[in-house]
């Protein structure tokens, strides 16, 4: 053997250099800051759920018409989906516990900025500061992970992810629900302060930019056409979810694609790209991103389409119609842990696999709901894809920041949530197209929404277009199965050579 310390194989089956111990910190140290990234992912997820459960009072308070409502939804999803990747570049080159604590302090402004909404112009506008705030905290989260932990202890550290997760829309539910019964839907946004003021103080106290930052120009060019077609698309899906096909979708769509088209050719041109595509160019990164785009596109549907069978169909109120699903959040967050620990030690591609092909069987479940099916149904179906989510999660979070290299971490990490948050938003577009497609689009977003419900005589067709959306959920998470088991391919093709070259040495 030569002087040079053990090697880690990459997930992808390269070889990277084994991480120095300096650069990881003590365990007291890791577990504070592990803490800190917990409380951020808590914020969010408790912001996702809670928020769903006021729209009503929302949209009474504030005299908000039903397109409002979604962008109050989707605004939030819509900023952290164009901004995650150059948020997380922006991380590489400046710090990412920097932007991380950045992203900690804008999200409280937000929120406190929401909490004082005078109509439905400030609170669209405030919920998009709240994602700015959120958009600089998920890009550079799961690189803070990478940079603090140990490839041997990532794993587990994601799998802890999960369980803020869930703990966070499970507590957004409950307190959802007695905010708006018994107080008022403003301290739905309060609660996030002093949450994040206790986050930003911890994290200021225990965090540290050990990594080496890449300093880079900005790349602006790449900037403005990556967010630009983004959010052409997704405003060709979002309007699409509550109007018919036109003239304006169609120019926001190709207007989109080509704009994103321009994208990756300046960036294969520039010398200092905000994406590198030489990322991609890693074998496993692009199917693990891909299976990340198919995950969610097909299963953050399932949020949409149970509440508006429970809602619409079977006439619960949005507080009971949330707690039902309450037992699959729980599973998340207890499997989580397990599937992390499984990760560190078989490799992500089995627990990832193994997680999609829980969740097909979760939507065959849920495809299988009736007018009058029991509810309990549909609490079994969630717990399903709970451990189906708690399984795939860490494992392919794990996949991305194994393989790529140190220097892209912030990168990766982002270009991850950037491809998770694409698949949500267009499942959002999907779910409510083909689950409405016998009745009007406004119609069965009011029904999400819980401001509407369903007469006995359209209840059954309605139900049928919820089979027909389900049956897409599970096409679209086939295909994200099918290419997280592709890197088993890869994992035993470079594997031999790779045990060959330690021995060697």
């Amino acid at each position: 053997m030569t002087g040079r310390a053990p090697s880690e194989p990459g997930e992808a089956g390269q070889v990277q250099p084994a991480v120095a111990g300096a650069l990881h910190a003590p365990e007291t140290r890791t577990g504070l800051a592990l803490l800190v990234i917990l409380l951020g992912v808590v914020m969010a997820a408790v912001d996702t759920t809670i928020v769903v459960l006021a729209l009503p009072e929302i949209q009474r308070s504030l005299h908000v018409g039903l397109s409002g409502v979604i962008w109050v939804i989707i605004g939030y999803l819509l900023v952290i989906t164009v901004l995650a990747t150059q948020f997380g570049r922006l991380g590489d080159m400046f710090g990412r516990v920097r932007m991380y604590e950045a992203g900690f302090v804008i999200f409280i402004v937000g929120s406190a900025l929401c909490a004082l909404a005078s109509n439905e112009a400030t609170i669209i506008a405030y919920r998009v500061i709240q994602g700015l705030g959120g958009a600089l905290i998920t890009a550079n989260s799961g690189a803070v992970i990478a940079d603090t932990f140990a490839p041997e202890k990532r794993g587990r550290a994601y799998g802890y992810v999960s369980v803020g997760w869930s703990v966070g829309a499970i507590l957004g539910i409950l307190m959802g629900g007695v905010i708006v019964t018994y107080v008022d839907w403003r301290w739905i946004f309060w609660i996030n302060v002093p949450t994040g003021v206790a986050g930003v103080l911890l994290a200021l106290r225990v965090l540290r930019d050990e990594a080496k930052h890449v300093r880079e120009r900005v790349d602006v060019p790449g900037m403005l056409l990556l967010g630009a077609g983004v959010f052409g698309v997704l405003w060709a899906m979002t309007k699409l979810s509550t109007s018919s096909f036109s003239v304006e979708v169609a120019g926001f769509l190709i207007g989109g694609v080509v704009l994103l088209a321009a994208f990756l050719v300046v960036e294969h041109l520039t010398d200092s790209p905000m994406l590198d595509l030489s990322l991609f160019q890693i074998p496993t990164v692009s199917p693990t991103m891909l299976a990340s785009l198919f995950q969610a596109m097909a299963n953050f549907a399932v949020l949409f389409l149970a509440i508006m069978y429970l809602q619409g169909v079977r006439d619960l109120s949005p507080l009971h119609a949330s707690l039902l699903l309450v037992p699959g959040y729980l599973v998340v967050g207890l499997s989580g842990p397990v599937a992390g620990r499984l990760t560190d030690r078989w490799g992500a591609v089995w627990p990832a696999t193994a997680g999609l092909a829980t969740e097909v069987v979760a939507l065959f479940m849920f495809a299988s709901l009736q007018e009058h099916t029991s509810v309990w149904l549909v609490v079994a179906a969630s717990i399903v894809n709970g451990v189906g989510g708690g399984l795939f999660f860490p494992a392919n979070t794990t996949a991305v920041m194994r393989a790529a290299p140190r220097e892209l971490f912030g990168v990766a990490s982002g270009t991850l949530r950037t491809s998770s948050n694409v698949g949500m938003v267009f499942s959002f577009a999907v779910a409510v197209l083909v689950a409405g497609r016998a009745i009007p689009h406004n119609v069965a977003f009011a029904i999400f929404v819980g401001t509407t419900h369903l007469t006995p005589r359209l209840a059954g067709s309605f139900t049928d277009g919820l089979h027909a959306a389900f049956y897409a959920s599970i096409a679209l998470m086939v295909i994200a199965a099918v290419l997280s088991a592709t890197r088993v391919l890869h994992f035993w093709r470079e594997r031999q050579p790779r045990v060959e070259t330690v021995a060697s040495e």
